[in-house]
C-alpha cells in the first residue's frame, strides 16, 4: 500500500489522519526514545492491556506483523505435517503461507456466493464428506492427513457466521484461528452475546499494516486469546522460545512488537470506535449513491449489503464490477485510486501448485477475482468526494 500516488482521491489518505494526531503522536513517540526502551517494554505491555480490554478478552500478544500473528498462532497450537487447516482461497498470501511454512496442509473451501467470506454450507459438505466426527481430531481425506483446525477470515472489514463455525469446530473437535487483519473494530453476536471479531476462537489473529482501521507507522500485529497456556507459549514463541533469559524450551522466531510502534498504536486506539462509525457511515453513503445511480444489477453486480451494525467495518469498500479493469484504469485517469483485492485466488498461485487444485475448483473465489474493486474509504472521505467517486463510473459505463 503505497500513500504517495498523485491521485485527487486516494484509497485511503494516511495524511489526513496524521494531520490531526500529529501533536499526540510525536508525543508518544518521543515518551519512548527518552526511555530508550525499543523492544518489548513498558509501551507494549500497556498496549496489550488496553487491547485486552478493548477486545474483552483475558490476553493479547504484540508480535512484529499480522503476518506473524498467524504463524504464531498456529505454531502455539502445534500444528505441522500431517495435519490440515481448512481456509477460504480468497485472502491475503499469508493467512496460507502461515499453514504450508509449518508443513502443514492447507484444505481450501470456497467463500460464499452473497459475500466474500467462507462459506459455512461448504465447509459443512466438506468435513460430512472426509471427516467423522469424534472425540479426537477428525480424521482427514487421507491416513497420513487429519483435520486439525479452521481458519476463517473476516475478509475487508465483516465477520464470519462465527456461530455456526464453532458449532462445526465442536462436533468435529477442530481448533479455531481467527485472521481479523482486515476487521478490526468487528463485532458479531454469538449465544446471545456481542463479541469482538478475534475473540470467539482458540486465538484471534490482527495487522496493524498502515492501511487497517487500526494502523501503525510500519509492521505490527497481535494474537488474543483466553487461555493461559496457550497464551504463555505463544509468548515463549515470540522470543525464540525462550522461557527465561538463554533457556529455550521451544524452537521460536524472533517477532517482536517495537515499542515505537505500539506507542503509535495507543494514541490511535483512543479513535477507533469513531473511525468505525464514519466507516460505516461512509459505506451507506456510497450504498445511496450506487442505488441511485441506477447501476446496481447491471454494471455493478454487487455493492456490499448496508448495514447499521459493527458486523462489518469497513477495512475496505468492495464492489462487483463488469469490465473491471477497464473500470479501474478509467478511474485511475481521473485521479481515483482503486485497488483489486485479490486478482488470483491462492489454489491457483504457482507456489500452491503442489498441492493439486485447479481452475474451475472453487467457481465463487474464482469470480470474485474476476469482479472485484475496492473503492477509496476512509473516515476523512467526504461527501462530496464520493459523489465523484460513484459518478465517474457512472459516466465509464454510460459514455
Amino acid at each position: 500500500m503505497s500513500n504517495s500516488a498523485p491521485y485527487k482521491i486516494p484509497i485511503v489518505d494516511l495524511r489526513a489522519q496524521y494531520g490531526y494526531l500529529s501533536r499526540e503522536i510525536h508525543e508518544a513517540i518521543d515518551d519512548v526514545l527518552q526511555s530508550q526502551q525499543f523492544i518489548l517494554g513498558p509501551a507494549v505491555d500497556r498496549f496489550e492491556r488496553e487491547l485486552s480490554n478493548y477486545l474483552r478478552c483475558n490476553f493479547a500478544v504484540g508480535v512484529a506483523s499480522g503476518s506473524d500473528a498467524l504463524l504464531l498462532a498456529l505454531m502455539a497450537l502445534e500444528i505441522g505435517p500431517g495435519d490440515g487447516v481448512i481456509v477460504p482461497p480468497f485472502t491475503f498470501f499469508s493467512t496460507v503461507s502461515a499453514i504450508t511454512r509449518l508443513g502443514a496442509t492447507p484444505l481450501f473451501v470456497d467463500i460464499g456466493p452473497e459475500s466474500y467470506l467462507i462459506s459455512v454450507r461448504a465447509v459443512e459438505a466438506f468435513l460430512d464428506k472426509h471427516a467423522r466426527s469424534s472425540g479426537e481430531h477428525a480424521v482427514g481425506i487421507k491416513p497420513d492427513l487429519s483435520i486439525k483446525a479452521l481458519l476463517p477470515v473476516h475478509l475487508f472489514g465483516q465477520c464470519c457466521d462465527m456461530a455456526s463455525i464453532l458449532d462445526l469446530a465442536k462436533k468435529y473437535s477442530l481448533r479455531v484461528v481467527e485472521d481479523v487483519a482486515q476487521a478490526y473494530g468487528a463485532r458479531t453476536r454469538v449465544s446471545n452475546q456481542t463479541k469482538s471479531a478475534g475473540t470467539l476462537g482458540d486465538l484471534g489473529c490482527f495487522s496493524f499494516f498502515p492501511s487497517k482501521n487500526l494502523g501503525g507507522y510500519g509492521d505490527g500485529g497481535l494474537v488474543c486469546g483466553d487461555d493461559a497456556k496457550l497464551i504463555d507459549r505463544l509468548r515463549m514463541l515470540r522470543v525464540h522460545g525462550e522461557s527465561e533469559k538463554y533457556h529455550h524450551r521451544l524452537t521460536g522466531i524472533n517477532s517482536r512488537l517495537d515499542s515505537i510502534q505500539a506507542a503509535v498504536l495507543s494514541v490511535k486506539q483512543r479513535y477507533v470506535e469513531e473511525w468505525c462509525n464514519r466507516r460505516i457511515q461512509r459505506a451507506q453513503t456510497y450504498h445511496r449513491l450506487f442505488i441511485d445511480s441506477g447501476l446496481v444489477g447491471e454494471q455493478i453486480r454487487e455493492i456490499p449489503a448496508l448495514v447499521t451494525d459493527r458486523s462489518h467495518v469497513f477495512n475496505n469498500y468492495v464492489i462487483r464490477a463488469e469490465r473491471r479493469d477497464d473500470l479501474k484504469q478509467f478511474l485511475a485517469n481521473a485521479g481515483i485510486q482503486s485497488e483489486i483485492y485479490y486478482p488470483l485466488p491462492l489454489h491457483l498461485q504457482a507456489c500452491f501448485a503442489k498441492l493439486g487444485y485447479k481452475k474451475g475448483d472453487f467457481p465463487q473465489a474464482e469470480l470474485a477475482a474476476k469482479q472485484v474493486l475496492a473503492l477509496p474509504l476512509y473516515p476523512e472521505l467526504s461527501p462530496a468526494q464520493q459523489e465523484i467517486v460513484v459518478g465517474t463510473i457512472k459516466k465509464f459505463f454510460y459514455r
